[in-house]
């Protein structure tokens, strides 16, 4: 049996050129910035999405599961497995709220709170591993936002 050769790609279609990818950019990027944040959260115990559902808490606590949910657009089917891990944690409190049984109320403990205070030297430090000017950084923030809308 002979086997055919593939066929060689002559020319590269240069809108399927894997640089010119939109996403292949923002991949290696949010990549990059995970693992920027993975040490200095390691030392906190929390994962990054953890660290994402602290700071919209250190933001606002009490707060829904679907408020919650809402603001780091993610569905409580993905959420409530990270909110379980927070609780054994002991940096929340879950209950279910007393007008409507249907809620579950999420409260930051006092250590959750307390972890707000070492968290807060983490920005600092990543925008410094990051070496962009400041003004460059929040002009990238700013446009990435209009993406996710």
């Amino acid at each position: 049996m002979s086997q055919t050769k593939p066929a060689p790609v002559s020319a590269p279609v240069e809108a399927l050129r894997l640089d010119r990818q939109l996403c292949f950019a923002l991949y290696g990027a949010a990549n990059r910035v995970t693992r920027l944040y993975r040490p200095l959260l390691d030392a906190l115990g929390l994962t990054y999405p953890q660290y994402l559902a602290m700071l919209v808490l250190w933001e606002q606590s009490p707060r829904t599961v679907g408020a919650l949910g809402e603001a780091l657009d993610l569905d409580s089917s993905t959420l409530t497995p990270l909110l379980k891990r927070l609780e054994a944690g002991g940096l929340i409190a879950r209950a279910r709220d007393p007008q409507d049984e249907r809620r579950v109320i999420i409260t930051l403990t006092d250590r959750g709170q307390a972890l707000r205070d070492q968290a807060a030297k983490i920005p600092e430090k990543i925008l410094c591993q990051l070496d962009l000017p400041l003004e460059d950084l929040g002009t990238l923030r700013d446009r990435l936002k209009t993406l996710a809308v």
